[in-house]
Formats: C-alpha cells, sequence, structure tokens
C-alpha cells in the first residue's frame, strides 16, 4: 500500500509542476477567449506603415540597436519585449530542464525544438537546476527585414542545482528572437541559441 501512495504523491508533483508552467505561460503569452472586439480596419498604404507612429524612447546605451526597429514598425514597446524576453527565457530553460517538449514545441523554431528534443533523448538536460537570477546584458542585433522582426539578446543567468547556493552555475547566452512585423500575436519565436 506504500508504493501505492508513493505513485499518488508523484502524479500531484507533477500536476503541481504542469500547473506552475501553464500558469507562466499564459502569464508571458496572453489568452484570446475570442469574444476582442475586432480592431477598427484601417486605411493604410505601405509608405505609411514605414513611418512609425511613436517617437524612438531614450534607450540604454546597450539597448541603442533597438533604434532599428523603432525606425520600422509601428507601436513597438521595447520594455514589453524585453520583459516577456526574459520571461521566455525562464519558461523555456525551465521547460528544457524538466524535459517539457510540449511547452517548448510552442515557443521555438522547428531547428530549435530538433536541437533541444536531441539534447532531451540523450539526457542532457537538468531536472535539478533552477534560477537564481537572470539579466539581460546587452542587445546584440536588431533588425528588420522582409516583413520580419529579428532581435537577438545576450543574456547572463545564474542556475542553482539541488537547490545549493553553493552550486551556481553561471552563463551567458545570446538568443534571436523574432516576429512578422504585422502579427497581432503577443508570441516571439525563438530561432536561435
Amino acid at each position: 500500500m506504500l508504493y501505492g501512495d508513493l505513485q499518488f504523491f508523484d502524479i500531484l508533483i507533477f500536476a503541481a509542476i504542469a500547473g506552475f508552467i501553464i500558469y507562466r505561460l499564459r502569464s508571458v503569452l496572453g489568452k484570446r477567449t475570442g469574444f476582442q472586439k475586432q480592431a477598427p480596419e484601417q486605411k493604410t498604404t505601405i509608405k505609411e506603415n514605414k513611418q512609425p507612429t511613436t517617437e524612438i524612447p531614450s534607450l540604454l546605451e546597450n539597448q541603442l540597436k533597438l533604434e532599428n526597429v523603432y525606425k520600422n514598425v509601428n507601436h513597438f514597446n521595447h520594455k514589453e519585449f524585453l520583459e516577456g524576453a526574459k520571461k521566455a527565457f525562464e519558461i523555456i530553460i525551465t521547460s528544457f530542464n524538466n524535459g517539457d517538449k510540449k511547452t517548448l514545441k510552442g515557443l521555438v523554431s522547428n531547428d530549435v525544438y530538433s536541437a533541444f528534443e536531441k539534447a532531451i533523448d540523450q539526457n542532457e538536460n537538468d531536472p535539478t537546476s533552477q534560477f537564481y537570477s537572470l539579466v539581460i546584458d546587452s542587445i546584440e542585433d536588431a533588425k528588420v527585414e522582409n516583413n520580419i522582426i529579428s532581435i537577438s539578446i545576450n543574456f547572463i543567468s545564474e542556475q542553482m542545482i539541488n537547490e545549493d547556493e553553493g552550486k551556481i552555475i553561471k552563463n551567458k547566452d545570446t538568443w534571436t528572437f523574432e516576429k512578422e512585423v504585422n502579427s497581432s500575436s503577443p508570441i516571439w519565436i525563438l530561432t536561435q541559441t
């Protein structure tokens, strides 16, 4: 009877982890209920789309490359983008560490998913690793080409192993997120790591 109780406890733990990941995804990606008002049709020409409707805000020195996006994309907000990128980084790394391929599938490109899937299948992920700290060091590159916004970010993260503050691993990663200029989706896809 004791063994059956342990299986039930394991199921509860996995359900709690899945619930947390779904909660984090919804807070990062938002949700559509199907009852949102339709945006009024805008009669704009291609020339008008090239002109930003918002002024370029004051950017930190390590964010100056984002001016390229502001010059070519209407209603871009770098603060929202960077906050979302940090949340996406945490969700993607946590999903990878936990071997959660289903969550990864919707957040990364096919090439990146294949690399993560291969690493998970070869047990190169570490479920005992958890975030200790995460900062955006700088914007490596930001461009708009062929109707695609592409932003590369340098992240510096620290991850703790087995909840032991004496075992903290520091990593520097450059990730590239992409999204179509006219996309109304809040989701940016990770295309390079």
